[in-house]
């Protein structure tokens, strides 16, 4: 069976919170959301139609909680692919997303980069489509 990455779990404070983000502010659909025991809940976030998404996983402890935000070092954790550009850029700013860069050409796409309500880096990205 060939392998393939499923989910990417990403620290978050509270369950609601990073849900109305990931839901209300960037669109994602939110496709699970069970609970499980001591308030610890199994809860999955995805942009619609696509096939892996991100388990949104409460922190737990003082070392977790220090890393929210900072999963990456500060560097470009996430890589969230569009078909539009323009579209996404303009709804996300109207949205209240935060870009720290503007939008550029790169030999492999339109880019810019973004932060999520914790801080983490996302690259916003429509690759460049190659004629086959």
């Amino acid at each position: 069976m060939p392998q393939r990455l499923n989910l990417t779990a990403l620290l978050v404070d509270e369950y609601d919170t990073a849900i109305d983000f990931f839901v209300g502010k960037l669109g994602f659909e939110l496709r699970d959301d069970t609970a499980l025991t001591d308030g610890k809940r199994w809860v999955l976030v995805a942009p619609h139609g696509a096939a892996s998404g991100l388990l949104l996983a409460r922190a737990v402890g003082d070392r977790q909680r220090g890393a929210i935000g900072d999963q990456s070092g500060g560097r470009v954790f996430l890589f969230l692919e569009t078909d539009d550009f323009a579209r996404d850029h303009l709804a996300y700013t109207q949205r209240g997303i935060r870009f720290v860069e503007k939008p550029r050409h790169e030999p492999y796409g339109i880019v810019a980069v973004f932060e999520d309500l914790y801080g983490n880096r996302w690259d916003l990205i429509e690759p460049v489509t190659v004629a086959r």
